[in-house]
């Protein structure tokens, strides 16, 4: 079967665990129409968090992820879903516009100091010196306890969603 692109191993990562305690970090937290910086400790301060690492927002993987969390109503649950990549917050914004998920928001994180901390940084090929967070899903209780983590091992790799809302659930 020829799918139009290689997949890639992208090999082990050292990234937080069930048990750890979430890296905290501030970032410009985007939605639909605008952007202020924003730490996770301050969103977990509302509650639980579902923070979902995602390829730039060009890429195919970041669009299809998001819609499919659309199309399973993540928004319904009692968590803030946010998301987190390389892309800047015009781009964010645009992204959440045109692919009609205006309901979440998206850390911007161009330096990719976040995926950085979490372990979970992926080298580009043929792009030297340009690098993003792989595809990774924490769900981080109150006490920013991750009670979930999924981190791919290959691209593209799509994140367990029914495990995810299992996690969710169980908070």
């Amino acid at each position: 079967m020829n799918l139009g692109f290689d997949v890639v191993e992208l090999g082990e990562a050292d990234h937080p665990e069930a048990g750890d305690e979430a890296p905290d970090f501030t970032r410009p937290l985007v939605n639909d129409e605008y952007w202020a910086d924003a730490s996770l400790s301050e969103l977990i301060d509302d509650g639980p968090v579902v923070l979902l690492f995602h390829t730039m927002d060009g890429d195919f993987p970041a669009t299809y992820i998001w819609q499919e969390i659309d199309k399973r109503g993540w928004d319904d649950y009692d968590v803030s879903v946010v998301g987190l990549s390389i892309s800047s917050p015009y781009e964010h914004s645009r992204f959440l516009e045109e692919w009609d998920v205006e309901q979440y928001r998206i850390f911007s994180d161009p330096q990719n100091g976040v995926a950085e901390e979490y372990g979970i940084v992926n080298d580009l090929d043929g792009m030297a010196g340009v690098s993003e967070p792989r595809p990774a899903v924490f769900v981080v209780d109150e006490d920013r306890t991750i009670e979930f983590a999924w981190v791919a091992t290959d691209w593209p790799e799509f994140p367990p969603y029914d495990d995810v809302e299992a996690a969710i659930e169980g908070l």
